[in-house]
């Protein structure tokens, strides 16, 4: 290192020049980038702390067992579904394994992402995302290039806000037990104004409800809040809605129609299972993941068209949905899904729009 005053060379650890005593200019240190997040997969950050827990309390060898490391996701990160379950299906690809049997860092980290692109048929983002997850493992160098846009809010305060405003005002079991007996004159609930989430379970097991009434405050639907609501037929949501859980109509049989407001950023795990009469639903471009079984049994789901912000689906999200064709834009990470799974496609070009 030289002195910008005397030219003079010195250690690169000296705070002085010995020479002329003027202070060295320190580099500034390069933003560490395992703090950042992959675009579409805002808990990156997260994920990577818990992977590092699993090396630090089982040693660098896990890494080699690929089922007990499989195994051990689901007790670290089992509220991450949408990275636990593509960890786990690359895992099971073989590319952490492959990347381990490269010599060469670079030549590893291109050839995962372009399996995981080209022959997993999944985003951009998702490799980089995945690839990001085990070069942080490996203490390799990894600069990606989809991370997301810096905010000045943290994701975890963002959270903390969201999920004071969403259990200001909860409906509970408690309150709808009123309805098991006592329904109105057409089976009808009416949540009254001013409530912001239905609790979990809330009307689970409900048969005699035939339509809800859901008030302009709504913003989240609890996990299996209406599932085997068997008799629920109409449901409408209103445009305040940011959150429908997992399972919340979980084998409602009769409904039938169902639009999802913009602003639901996933349909997660067992969603709607088995609404065996579901015929129309409609999709909003705001949804980025399909969770596990989301639509498995949906045996009347025949059209369904799935917008370009989807950049991932579990491999079971359709099952037995045999007659279902989806639509999506042509050469989409949903078209590459339906092809690789065998689902009936159809595709439109980029820039068109259709039901």
């Amino acid at each position: 290192m030289r002195c910008e005053k005397c030219n003079a060379e010195f250690a690169q650890d000296l705070m002085f020049c010995p020479q002329c005593g003027a202070p060295t200019k320190k580099e500034e240190p390069k933003k560490n980038n395992s703090e950042r997040n992959i675009e579409g997969f805002e808990n990156t950050v997260a994920v990577k702390k818990e992977l590092k827990k699993i090396i630090d309390l089982h040693g660098n060898g896990i890494i080699y067992d690929r089922e007990k490391f499989i195994a051990l996701l689901s007790d670290y990160i089992p509220e991450y579904d949408k990275e636990r379950r593509l960890l786990k299906n690359m895992l099971r690809a073989g590319v952490l394994n492959d990347m381990l049997n490269e010599v060469n860092q670079q030549i590893a980290i291109t050839k995962a992402e372009q399996f995981i692109v080209d022959d997993m048929f999944l985003s951009k983002n998702a490799a980089e995302f995945v690839v990001s997850c085990f070069a942080y493992l490996l203490d390799w160098d990894y600069e990606a290039t989809m991370y997301e846009a810096e905010k000045k809010v943290t994701e975890e305060e963002k959270k903390k806000a969201n999920q004071i405003l969403i259990d200001s005002k909860v409906y509970t079991r408690a309150m709808a037990s009123k309805y098991r007996f006592r329904l109105l004159g057409k089976n009808v609930v009416v949540i009254p104004d001013g409530y912001t989430k239905i609790d979990g379970f809330c009307f689970d097991g409900f048969r005699n409800i035939r339509s809800v009434e859901l008030p302009d405050s709504m913003i989240a639907i609890g996990e299996y809040a209406f599932s085997n609501c068997k008799g629920l037929r109409v449901i409408e949501f209103p445009a305040s809605i940011r959150l429908i859980k997992q399972g919340a109509f979980n084998h409602c049989e009769e409904l039938t129609m169902l639009k999802i407001p913009d602003g639901i950023l996933e349909i997660e795990d067992v969603t709607f299972q088995f609404c065996r009469s579901l015929e129309i639903i409609d999709v909003p471009p705001t949804v980025s993941s399909i969770g596990a079984m989301a639509f498995a049994g949906c045996e009347s789901l025949r059209k369904l068209f799935l917008p370009d912000s989807i950049k991932f689906i579990d491999e079971n999200a359709f099952a037995y949905c045999s007659a279902l064709t989806i639509r999506c834009y042509e050469n989409s990470y949903v078209h590459k899904y339906c092809l690789n799974n065998a689902i009936k496609v159809e595709t439109v070009s980029r820039g068109l729009f259709f039901k």
